[in-house]
C-alpha cells in the first residue's frame, strides 16, 4: 500500500515527554516528505501553540488540524479553511456544569487561556501551549463571544466520572479526554477524525491511503478513520484494541518506526 497522508498527534505521540521532536522522528519525517507524503499535525492544542513546530519541520506547505478538529488551517495560504465554535450559551452552560461538578474550566479567547481559577492542571496547559493565562473574576462575563472549545480539569479518577456524566447531560456536544486531567468539549460533530476526513476529501485521498498516529482518547476517531490506525506504546490500556497496531512509545521514536515500516518500504 502506498500511503499518501500521515496524520500525527503531537503531545505524547510525535513529541517526547519534554515536548521535543527526537532526531530519529525528525529524520524519518524528512524522508517521508521526500516521498511526497502529506504530513498533517493534528492536535488538541490551539493553532498558535502548533505553528512553530510546523515551521520547524518544514510543513508550511501543508495543512494543520488544531483544537481537536475545531480548526483546519491551510498553512500555504495562512488561511483557516474550517472552523466550528461553541456558542456563548453553550460555554456558559459548561461553566455552570463545571461549578456543579466542582471542576476547573478554561477556554481560549484573544490568544489567551481564560479561567476564573488557578490549578496545577491549568499550569500544565499553560506550559504546553506557551499561551498567557488570563485569570478573570467572572468567567461568564468575560466570555461574550464564541470560542472553539473548553476544557474541564480535575484529578484524573474523578474527571473520568465527570466525563461519563457530561456525555449524558450534554449529548449534543463532542466530549473526550486528551490527557487524564483534560476533559475537552467542542461543538457537536467536531473531532480529529471528522477533520481528517474533511482534508482527505478535499485532497482526493482515500482513508486506505492514510496513516494516523496517536496516544489518547481524543485520537480515537482519526485512528478508526485511517486505513492504518497506529497507537504509540504509551497509549492507555483501554484504547489499545481500537488501533491496527502499536509501535514504540513517544519517548522511543514511535513515529519514526511507523515511517520506516510503512512509508519507506
Amino acid at each position: 500500500m502506498k500511503y499518501k497522508m500521515l496524520v500525527l498527534d503531537m503531545d505524547d505521540t510525535l513529541l517526547n515527554d519534554d515536548h521535543e521532536i527526537s532526531v530519529e522522528n525528525r529524520t524519518m519525517l524528512e524522508k517521508a516528505k521526500e516521498k511526497g507524503v502529506k504530513i498533517i499535525l493534528a492536535s488538541g492544542r490551539p493553532t498558535a501553540a502548533m505553528i512553530e513546530y510546523a515551521k520547524d519541520l518544514g510543513l508550511m506547505d501543508s495543512y494543520m488540524i488544531s483544537f481537536n478538529g475545531g480548526v483546519i488551517t491551510d498553512l500555504t495560504r495562512n488561511e483557516v479553511i474550517f472552523e466550528q465554535n461553541l456558542t456563548v450559551e453553550q460555554i456558559h452552560a459548561l461553566y455552570n456544569y463545571s461549578q456543579y461538578k466542582k471542576t476547573h474550566i478554561i477556554t481560549y479567547l484573544d490568544g489567551n487561556v481564560v479561567s476564573e481559577t488557578r490549578s496545577e492542571y491549568i499550569d500544565i496547559e499553560i506550559d504546553i501551549t506557551g499561551l498567557k493565562h488570563e485569570v478573570v473574576p467572572d468567567f461568564k462575563e468575560r466570555v461574550q463571544s464564541p470560542a472553539i472549545k473548553c476544557i474541564l480539569l480535575e484529578e484524573p479518577h474523578y474527571l473520568k466520572e465527570v466525563e461519563k456524566d457530561l456525555k449524558t447531560a450534554m449529548p449534543h456536544l463532542s466530549v473526550c479526554m486528551s490527557k487524564p486531567f483534560f476533559l475537552e468539549v467542542a461543538q457537536t460533530g467536531i473531532d480529529k477524525g471528522a477533520s481528517v476526513q474533511f482534508l482527505a476529501e478535499k485532497l482526493n485521498i482515500s482513508p486506505t491511503e492514510i496513516i494516523a498516529v496517536g496516544n489518547a482518547e481524543n485520537d480515537v476517531t482519526m485512528i478508526e478513520y485511517a486505513g492504518l490506525g497506529v497507537w504509540v506504546d504509551n497509549v492507555e490500556q483501554e484504547l489499545r484494541h481500537k488501533g491496527n497496531l502499536i509501535v514504540a512509545s513517544n519517548n522511543d521514536h514511535g513515529v519514526a518506526e511507523v515511517i520506516e515500516r510503512f512509508i519507506l518500504t
